[in-house]
Order: C-alpha cells, then structure tokens, then sequence
C-alpha cells in the first residue's frame, strides 16, 4: 500500500457512520473555538470542526477571517487562466462525463496546428496561463504530442499544466523538460465504493492507479499539483477530509510545489441522464472553500466556469485565487467547430475582458501572468573580471 493510501486507511474514511456522528457532535462554541486560530494551519479536527454542521452560523466569520488570510498570503490579486481541450475521445466509462466512451457524440481530435489555432485565439484575448484539457486518449494524446503542443505554446504562454489521464513518474518528467508546468488531476471520488459505481470501466476504474498519480507528478517536479473532487458524488463534508489529508499528504513531502483545490460541481454534459445522491447547494460549496483556505493558507483556491456569474462575483471578494473565463469545453471550441461535443455545459459564459472588468471592481487585480521561465533559469555566470 502507497503512502497515501495508508494515510487515508488509518482514518477509516469509508466509516460514513461513524464520521457523520463525529461531525453531527461538534458544537457551536467548539467552531467558535477552533476560529481563534487564525494561522491558517491544517489539521483533520479544526477541518473537521469548519466542515461540521456546527459551522454553519458561522459562515460570515468564516468569510470574513478567509479573506484576510487570502489578502496576506496572494495579495488582492485573482490570477486567469484558460482551458485549452484537445481531445474528447475517452477510452473511460464515466457515467457523468460527456466524453464517456460509450456515447454516440462525434469525437474531435486537434492536430497540433489545430491546437494552435485556438492558443492563438487564447493568447490574443490576453491570456498567457493555459490549461491543456484531454479525455484518456492514450493512442492520440501521446507524450511526444504533448511534448510538441508545449514546444509551440511556451512563446505565447508563461504557464503551460495539463489535466489529463495519469502518466507514469518518467512521462511526467518529460511533459516536465517541455515546457509543462503543473498538473491538475482529480480523484472525483475518495470513497472506493461511490469511486466505483461511477466509473465501471476503462482504466480510470482503477481507483489506487488515480489516487497514485499526485505523488508521480509532484515527483517528476511539477511546481503545481492540482487536486480535487467532484462535487455530486459523495458526501462533500467526507469528500473534503479526503482531499485535505491527500493535500497535506502533498504539501509536506514536496513542499517546494504548490497545491491547488478545485472545486468542480456536477454540470449538465450531453447523454449523460444520471441522478445524483449528494448535490452541493451554494452555501455547501462556500463552506468547503472557507474551511480549506483556513487550514491551507498558502493553497490555490480555483473557480471555474461551471459555477454562475454571481457565485464567482462573489467568491471572488473572499478567498479564489485563481479562475477560468470565456472557456469552451469542446476541441477546437475557441475556433467555432459546430460538431464538437463539450465535457459539460459552462455556466459563467462573460467574455474574458467581463471577468476581468468584475475581478477589478471587486477591489482585485485580474492577473494574466504570474510566472516566468527565467525565474528558475540557471543563472549566468557573472563575465570574469581583471585588476
């Protein structure tokens, strides 16, 4: 057993009924307690505590106190970024996605010009932070397409990460070499039982080969590692011990990278006609974000374009530090193809200039471009001098 999966063993996570009576008996006053320190330090009972239904009339303290740390630590800056899909073939079952594997869609594969073509759209916009989106298209989405798509990004984009189906430690050190700085993977699910009745075939149905995958990229030095569930598919107050143990797991033994949360909430995506036991209203979501950013102070906190215009304005007052804008979540969807299918539908459809216009009046400054190759470039030896 890796690591990680022993960690998450030892706190018996799969015990529902005993967690859900550990969370039910916190107190108001417990919360109050545990929101005296405002260090902004993880450990699994002040989590436990802020993701308890005790912390509910809390929430506005919670805010208020998340927003201070979030200020410290990021500034009042909120960094943009967009998702660049280059494949919906999927070679998966996942009973919620738009890309599974037994739709009927039309599939679209983007050539490396193709590719370019929507980076070029991209980079005209203004951004200059790109996220490389894939179905598990192993055959098509290869390494070396990788390596190549990376080699024509990096004049136009100073940030290059990858979501996309997991690679052994030595891929991911070679997407490394190219240009590609981060990667984003979640585990949609750290419940065996829930993560297998929602992907019941391909190999993302095997559950440790995912949860594994972090520790190979953060490995390979990746200087973002991005991880998440979603939200619909399990109980998100179980969820998000998970993923915090699985991020402090991260944290402490590759601390020289940083970790992100995301946040993705079930969407609409075409065929796909499931219910969902667990859905996440508003107020839920707000109370997981709040809880991580107090106990993970220097984490990315990442919103996307799947939650509404309003939740992002108003999140963005208090704790993202990073989102998306203006995406397409279909191959060449920057381009126009008409045939291309989506992942899921975008709920926040502003342009990225809008996005930008309300991150400022929030009081924050949209960020096109928070890192430079040359920042970690070896440096050059000072030219020798003569007395």
């Amino acid at each position: 057993m890796t690591p990680v999966a022993s960690t998450l063993s030892q706190l018996r996570l799969d015990d529902h009924a005993a967690w859900s009576g550990r969370l039910d008996s916190f107190t108001v006053d417990q919360v109050r307690q545990v929101l005296d320190d405002a260090s902004g330090r993880y450990t699994l009972d002040k989590l436990a505590a802020l993701v308890s239904p005790a912390a509910e009339p809390w929430l506005e303290e919670m805010a208020r106190l998340a927003e201070q740390l979030t200020a410290r630590r990021f500034g009042r800056t909120i960094q943009l970024y967009a998702p660049l899909y280059i494949s919906n073939a999927c070679i998966n079952s996942c009973r919620y996605c738009g890309f599974n594997r037994t739709h009927h869609s039309p599939r679209t594969r983007l050539s490396i010009d193709q590719a370019i073509a929507d980076a070029d759209i991209l980079a005209a916009e203004g951004f200059r932070n790109i996220l490389l989106v894939s179905g598990e298209d192993p055959s098509f989405v290869t390494v070396d397409y990788l390596c190549d798509l990376a080699a024509r990004l990096r004049p136009r984009f100073s940030t290059i990460t990858a979501e996309i189906y997991p690679l052994l430690q030595k891929q991911y050190a070679t997407i490394a070499r190219a240009g590609i700085d981060g990667v984003t993977l979640y585990q949609e699910s750290y419940d065996r039982p829930t993560y297998a009745r929602w992907h019941p075939a391909g190999p993302k149905s095997d559950y440790d080969a995912r949860l594994d995958a972090p520790d190979r990229f953060a490995s390979a030095s990746m200087r973002r590692l991005g991880l998440g569930v979603l939200l619909g598919l399990g109980d998100w107050r179980i969820e998000t011990l998970a993923l915090a143990e699985h991020a402090n797991y991260l944290a402490r033994r590759y601390w020289q990278a940083q970790v992100s949360f995301s946040f993705p909430r079930i969407r609409p995506a075409p065929e796909v006609a499931e219910q969902y036991d667990h859905l996440v209203s508003d107020r839920q979501l707000v109370q997981m974000m709040l809880a991580l950013r107090l106990c993970f102070a220097d984490a990315g906190i990442v919103l996307s374009t799947r939650e509404s215009p309003g939740f992002r304005d108003a999140l963005a007052r208090i704790c993202v530090t990073s989102m998306s804008a203006g995406s397409r979540t279909n191959p060449g969807g920057y381009s126009g193809r008409p045939d291309s299918t989506e992942q899921f539908a975008v709920h926040d459809a502003r342009t990225p200039a809008e996005v930008a216009a309300m991150i400022r009046s929030a009081g924050r400054d949209p960020v096109w471009k928070d890192w430079d190759a040359a920042f970690t470039a070896p440096a050059t030896p000072a030219p020798a001098t003569h007395v």
